[in-house]
């Protein structure tokens, strides 16, 4: 036996409910990717596919399409949700793909459009999980002091308690700026507290923001009008990868480790995709010819999605590609999302001056660290 016990790593269930196929190389893991698509829609061809125009969406169509003429499989519908900012480059691919495969890709719109929905409910920033923190943060207007209250209590759960009272109806505010759980413990390391942007807390207790903050635009112009039209079908197939990070990372009700599971309102979800790579897409878009939209092979984006959606942090660099092409889509990005773009600007100067700071304090601290003033007369 080996002498003393090795730490334990916690990995989630992303990693420890892998399946096999997930570590095969690309020639091997799209043909087990085309065998659980053929599976899955023989068992539920009631199907139905979100396209975006996006890279990984052309790979999924592609493969999907592949494997229903293999397997001589029944129709997928696909549907392209136009939240009503869409590049030119978007809107032709879409059309051109359809046209490609013989499919019809119906246009979906929202009730509520993009510039009414950031008009009424306020504009994203940074992410959608800091967006909804700091959206009720805004609405109940509860002082940022109350981080400083629980960080400097002896007992955590008591003050947790106490600002559960103070504030009533106010559980999930409170454990956001206080970075920690309605128990009391301390969770600074999860997704769901502000300082999961590092300095966040500080930065808008120095600088407030002066416009609202949301994410409600992509609940009115996506969520909403995906669910109208896919409750009517038993299996929805969408292109998330793991590889994207963030939410689509995290295992949840509805979107654990496997690329099939059920929902609570008794569908199924299929996203072939999800344990596919950066390095298994180029594979397959050299091995298969496939050609992305102008905004990739052309703008030279490296990923699409909600025209200049704030929570992109490259969504200021993405219009200046973007505007040589089409500047009325960048000036219309602008004028919704401007202030956010400018916010976000000014909190990545404050977290780089903030981090050059603990960096020579740090170098300053350090017993025989020589310094720049060590060789100054």
């Amino acid at each position: 036996m080996l002498q003393g016990k090795m730490k334990e790593e916690y990995r989630s269930r992303v990693y420890t409910d892998r399946p096999d196929y997930a570590d095969f190389d690309s020639p091997a893991k799209f043909t087990a990717i085309q065998s659980i698509i053929a599976k899955r829609l023989k068992e539920h061809p009631n199907a139905i596919c979100s396209y975006s125009g996006g890279s990984d969406s052309d790979i999924m169509i592609d493969i999907i399409e592949r494997t229903r003429k293999a397997f001589n499989l029944p129709a997928v519908k696909y549907v392209f949700f136009n939240t009503g900012l869409e590049m030119k480059a978007t809107r032709d691919h879409v059309k051109r793909i359809s046209e490609k495969y013989g499919v019809e890709i119906q246009e979906c719109r929202p009730k509520i459009n993009i510039v009414q929905a950031s008009r009424k409910y306020g504009i994203p920033f940074v992410s959608k999980i800091m967006s909804g923190g700091l959206s009720d943060w805004q609405k109940k207007g509860i002082p940022l002091s109350i981080a400083d209250e629980y960080d400097q209590a002896e007992n955590k759960a008591v003050k947790r308690q106490e600002l559960r009272e103070r504030y009533p109806k106010c559980e999930s505010v409170i454990n956001f700026l206080c970075c920690c759980n309605a128990a009391g413990e301390p969770r600074p390391n999860i997704q769901l507290v502000i300082n999961s942007s590092k300095y966040m807390r500080d930065f808008i207790g120095e600088y407030p923001p002066d416009f609202e903050i949301s994410a409600k635009c992509c609940d009115y112009c996506k969520k909403q009008v995906a669910h109208n039209i896919q409750k009517n079908y038993e299996m929805i197939i969408t292109g998330e990868r793991r590889d994207e990070g963030g939410m689509r990372s995290v295992p949840r009700k509805d979107n654990t480790a496997l690329c099939f599971t059920e929902t609570a309102s008794g569908q199924f979800r299929l996203r072939p995709l999800y344990y596919v790579s950066d390095k298994d897409k180029a594979w397959y878009k050299e091995r298969y010819g496939i050609r992305y939209s102008d905004a990739y092979e052309v703008y030279g984006l490296t990923r699409t999605g909600c025209c200049g959606c704030p929570i992109s942090y490259k969504a200021v660099d993405d219009l200046e590609k973007i505007k040589p092409f089409e500047p009325n889509v960048v000036k219309a990005a602008w004028n919704i999302f401007g202030k956010s773009y400018t916010y976000r600007k000014k909190y990545n100067e404050y977290k780089k001056g903030r981090m050059e700071k603990e960096k020579q304090r740090t170098n300053d601290a350090i017993p025989g660290q020589m310094s720049i003033k060590d060789f100054m007369l």
